[in-house]
C-alpha cells in the first residue's frame, strides 16, 4: 500500500516525524509500530498533490518495513536515524529522499554487511538528502557527501543546525547542487563538508564558486576523511571546532606578474561577441564577458527594443544562454517581442498577418533553442531578489549574457524611499557580481529629465543626466545613450535613433556611433545613414 505523506506526527508516541499516511488515510508509525485504520485517522492529516511522478508500491512496501536502530560502530544514535528517516531491514539501510513537495519518492539502498549501493523509487525526482526537513532561509547549511555523513555531521553540531548530503558523490556535486540552488543559497552562510580526499577537495571548490563569498569550506586533517571519521573516534569536539572555524571561500585568482608572458603573447580577441551595429563596434569594438554596459535614454524613447535586437544578435552569432530580466512587461510580451526579430513581423500587436506556421519557425530559432531564459517577477523586485536571480541565471543556468530593464523600476519599488542609497546598492551588488561570474550584464537606466528641451524631443544625453549618486556612471563599464525626436514631423527623423557613446573603458573613444531607423511593418532597428543635420 503506497504512503502519500510521511514524517507526519504519532499521537501514539509522540513523535514528531515518524507517522507515514496511506493511501486509503490509513497511518504507521516507524517509531512505536502503531497501525491506525483510516476510520480513526485524524482530520489533520491532509492528503498532498500526487499528480506528480510518484514511487511504486514497492518500494513504499520495503521501507515501510523497515525500523529505526541505532548504527553502534559510527555512533550515530536512533534518534539521528529517525529524525531523517532512515530505516534498516533485514540486510539493507534505507536512505528516504524527497521531491521539492515533500513526498517520499525514493531511497538510497546501502547493504548492510558489505558497502552495496542501488536506488528504489522515482530517483530523478528527489532533491538532496535531508532537504525536506529543514526550511529554507536559515542562518547555517552544511553540505555534506554522504547519508550517513548528514546523520553524522547533525548530530555533532547538536542536532539543531540543518545538514543535508549531496545524491551520488563528489562527481555530481556540482550538479545537485545547481538543481537545488535556491534552496542552498536562501541560508547565510554554506558550510561545505565534503571527504577530505581529491575528489572531495576538488568538489568542496566547485561548489563554493556556485554560492561565492557566503560559502566557507570545512578543513578536514589526513586522520579523518568525512564526518563518520570524527564521530566513530568520538571527536565530535574537535569536529565541532573547526566546523566553527570553516575558512570563508576566497576564489582563486592572485597571480605574479613576471608569469604572465605567454598569456599577454597571445593575439587579444577584441570581443566575446559584437553589436547588430557596425558604427556601434567602432566604437566599443563589441561586449565582453565581465562587462557592466548600462543603455539609457529618455521614457518611451526605444531602450527595450534596442535590448532586444541586440539579444536576437546574440542568439544569432554565438552558442551561449541569455537571461532576459524586462521588469515592465509580461513574460509573454517579452517572449513575443524576441520572436518578431525573427519573424521580420510584429507579432506582439494584434493586427500582424504572421501565420501559424511561420510564428513556429520564429519560435524555434529563439525560444525553441532552450538558451533564453526569462524572469517573470509577479512584483517582486527587491533589490536582494533581483541580484539573486541575476546570479542563478549566471550560474544556475550558464547564462553569459544577462539583461535588466530596467534598473529605475527596481529602485523605486524599495522602501526606505532613498533613490541615491539604493541605486548605490544594487550598482555595487551588481558589479561585483559581474566580476564574480564573468559575465556580460546589460542594464537599462532612465534619465533625468534636462532643463529645456526633454529627452523626448530629441535632447542630447550625456553622463551628468544619469539619475541618483553617480554610481552607474562609475560602476558602469560602458555607457550607451540613445536619442530620438519622438515629436518630429518628418516620419523617418521621429523614428530614427541615434546611438551615443558616454563612457568606454576598454577604449576610451566616445562620441555619436550610429542612427537606427525603426520600420514599423518588421518591427526591426537597422542601422541607417543619416546626413549630418538631417536629424535636428
Amino acid at each position: 500500500m503506497p504512503f502519500i505523506k510521511t514524517h507526519q506526527p504519532c499521537p501514539s508516541c509522540g513523535s514528531s516525524d515518524a507517522l507515514a499516511i496511506n493511501d486509503d488515510m490509513s497511518t504507521k508509525c516507524f517509531v512505536c509500530h502503531t497501525y491506525t485504520p483510516s476510520t480513526l485517522v485524524k482530520e489533520h492529516h491532509t492528503v498532498i498533490d500526487t499528480t506528480n511522478e510518484t514511487p511504486s508500491s514497492s518500494f513504499l512496501k520495503n521501507y515501510s518495513e523497515g525500523y529505526a536502530v541505532s548504527v553502534s560502530d559510527r555512533r550515530i544514535t536512533k534518534a539521528s536515524m529517525e529524525k531523517y528517516g532512515v530505516v534498516k531491514t533485514d540486510n539493507s539501510y534505507y536512505f528516504p529522499y524527497h521531491n521539492k513537495d515533500g513526498m517520499l519518492v525514493a531511497a538510497k539502498v546501502r547493504g548492510v554487511k558489505e558497502k552495496t549501493f542501488s536506488t528504489e523509487g522515482a530517483w530523478k525526482t528527489g532533491t538532496l538528502f535531508g532537504q525536506h526537513m529543514f526550511s529554507s532561509g536559515g542562518k547555517y547549511l552544511t553540505i555534506v557527501e554522504g547519508e550517513f555523513d548528514a546523520l553524522a555531521a547533525f548530530q555533532m553540531t547538536g542536532s539543531k543546525y540543518p545538514v543535508v548530503s549531496i545524491r551520488n558523490g563528489a562527481g555530481s556535486a556540482l550538479k545537485d547542487c545547481k538543481e537545488q540552488y535556491e534552496y542552498i543559497n536562501s541560508f547565510e552562510n554554506i558550510v561545505v563538508c565534503f571527504d577530505g580526499d581529491e575528489h572531495g577537495m576538488k568538489a568542496s571548490k566547485e561548489v563554493a564558486e556556485l554560492f561565492g563569498s557566503k560559502c566557507k569550506i570545512f578543513k578536514g586533517t589526513t586522520d579523518y576523511k568525512d564526518a563518520c571519521d570524527w564521530l566513530s573516534d568520538s571527536k565530535e569536539a574537535a569536529f565541532v571546532d573547526r566546523w566553527w572555524r570553516a575558512e570563508q571561500f576566497v576564489p582563486d585568482g592572485i597571480v605574479s606578474g613576471s608569469t604572465l608572458w605567454d598569456e599577454i603573447s597571445k593575439p587579444l580577441a577584441p570581443a566575446d561577441c559584437f553589436y547588430p551595429w557596425a558604427g556601434l563596434n567602432e566604437l566599443t569594438y563589441g561586449m565582453r564577458f565581465g562587462e557592466l554596459v548600462c543603455i539609457t535614454a529618455g521614457s518611451g524613447l526605444g531602450k527595450s527594443q534596442v535590448l532586444r535586437e541586440v539579444v536576437w544578435h546574440i542568439v544569432q552569432e554565438t552558442k551561449e544562454n541569455i537571461g532576459l530580466m524586462f521588469l515592465e512587461e509580461s513574460v509573454k510580451k517579452t517572449a513575443l517581442s524576441i520572436m518578431s526579430l525573427a519573424a521580420n513581423a510584429p507579432l506582439h500587436l494584434p493586427d500582424n498577418q504572421v501565420g501559424e506556421e511561420e510564428r513556429k519557425r520564429a519560435f524555434d530559432a529563439t525560444l525553441g533553442t532552450s538558451r533564453l531564459f526569462l524572469f517573470d517577477h509577479f512584483g517582486s523586485t527587491s533589490i536582494d531578489n533581483i541580484v539573486n536571480r541575476v546570479r542563478y541565471m549566471a550560474k544556475g543556468l550558464g547564462c553569459k549574457y544577462v539583461f535588466l530593464d530596467h534598473i529605475s523600476i527596481v529602485i523605486s519599488a524599495q522602501e526606505n524611499g532613498d533613490e541615491r542609497k539604493a541605486l548605490d546598492e544594487i550598482m555595487t551588488k551588481l558589479r561585483m557580481l559581474v566580476q564574480e561570474t564573468n559575465i556580460a550584464l546589460v542594464i537599462v537606466s532612465h534619465l533625468k529629465r534636462p532643463a529645456d528641451k526633454g529627452h523626448e524631443e530629441g535632447a542630447v544625453t550625456s553622463l551628468a543626466q544619469l539619475r541618483g549618486s553617480g554610481s552607474i556612471a562609475q560602476l558602469s563599464d560602458m555607457v550607451i545613450g540613445l536619442e530620438r525626436n519622438g515629436q518630429a514631423e518628418d516620419l523617418e527623423v521621429r523614428n530614427t535613433t541615434k546611438v551615443r557613446v558616454l563612457k568606454n573603458r576598454y577604449s576610451g573613444t566616445t562620441g555619436p556611433a550610429c542612427n537606427l531607423l525603426y520600420n514599423k511593418h518588421t518591427g526591426r532597428m537597422l542601422e541607417h545613414h543619416v546626413e549630418e543635420g538631417d536629424l535636428l
